[in-house]
């Protein structure tokens, strides 16, 4: 099932720690407060566009920390629009440390479905090294007190932070799993203005993934999310607010997951190809993955023509997804 929000950011309101990649004024594209006619004006456009079974996420990482009042005017803003219909709950992002009983049972009364958990890394020196303030202990506690209230639990990780290998963040992506999220995010790490990382960088106290790095790990993780049944609701940073104008350095590309998924599937290629003799060859695969195969701009089958290998790629519906068939003409 496609997921769908109609999102509003609460930027960096309750936050007590400034993180060394952080700056939500860009990534969201606003510095203003979320009122209550800001929730009534989201709800009413994405209606009136066609939006069906969304949620209201308030994004931004901190929801449950903001002053008390101001969340539940929020809540309570929201709350009329679950009841009528309009919107199928309500979804929010927030801190590991930021989740006690008290809130979640404040959360349970107003609607809210579903609580994604900024993890980032469960390796205590990058979150240290990055001063997120919070423990990979914290994300456990508060993963199952989330479940234990019957909340849907998401979970969003980084790659390439500060002090980060793909190593630790494969060993972080089987911890998460093991806390069993319905969802994940995973974003590479991008070099803002204006933050820790952009100083560090510039001083050469920090290399940022090159963009082919990037693919490469995340083409991974999201198969290692895929084959434990967790979907990957997002891969890599969204290209709205003022990211491209505030981007300094780092894995950042538009359409990331596409590169990822062609990653995935450039693979597949090369097992199934390199140990036969170069030729002309038939790819089947399901009509819903061909684009993915043939790669962005054909970057897939160009390789493959480098490699002496010619590939026409055709729709087989009986495969599923990361399934193909090789014919050797």
């Amino acid at each position: 099932m496609r997921h769908s929000n109609i999102a509003l950011f609460v930027a960096h309101k309750g936050c007590p720690h400034k993180c060394s990649f952080c700056n939500q004024h860009i990534i969201s594209g606003s510095n203003s407060s979320v009122t209550k006619s800001d929730i009534t004006n989201a709800i009413t456009n994405a209606k009136n566009s066609g939006c069906k079974n969304a949620q209201l996420a308030f994004f931004g990482g901190s929801f449950t920390a903001i002053e008390r009042d101001y969340m539940q005017s929020l809540l309570k803003a929201a709350k009329p629009f679950v009841d009528n219909g309009d919107i199928s709950g309500i979804r929010i992002s927030t801190r590991p440390d930021a989740i006690d009983d008290e809130v979640l049972q404040i959360l349970k009364c107003y609607g809210v479905q579903t609580i994604e958990l900024g993890a980032q890394s469960m390796d205590n020196e990058v979150l240290a090294l990055n001063e997120r303030g919070h423990t990979d202990l914290d994300v456990v506690k508060s993963a199952k007190l989330i479940k234990s209230f019957g909340f849907e639990l998401g979970l969003q990780m980084m790659t390439g932070l500060l002090g980060d290998t793909d190593q630790k963040c494969l060993d972080t992506a089987k911890k998460l799993a093991k806390l069993e999220p319905s969802t994940m995010r995973i974003y590479p790490t991008v070099v803002l203005k204006n933050t820790k990382l952009e100083k560090l960088y510039k001083s050469g106290d920090y290399t940022p993934q090159s963009l082919e790095q990037a693919v490469d790990l995340c083409s991974k993780l999201l198969c290692f999310f895929e084959s434990e049944s967790i979907q990957v609701i997002r891969l890599g940073l969204h290209s709205g607010g003022d990211v491209e104008s505030g981007f300094v350095a780092g894995a950042y590309h538009p359409a990331f997951r596409e590169l990822c998924e062609n990653q995935i599937y450039q693979n597949l290629l090369k097992q199934q190809l390199f140990k036969m003799p170069k030729g002309n060859y038939n790819i089947f695969v399901n009509q819903s993955e061909i684009s993915k195969t043939i790669g962005q701009k054909k970057s897939n089958i160009n390789y493959l023509s480098r490699c002496g290998y010619n590939c026409k790629i055709k729709q087989d519906n009986a495969l599923l997804k990361y399934e193909m068939k090789v014919d050797k003409l």
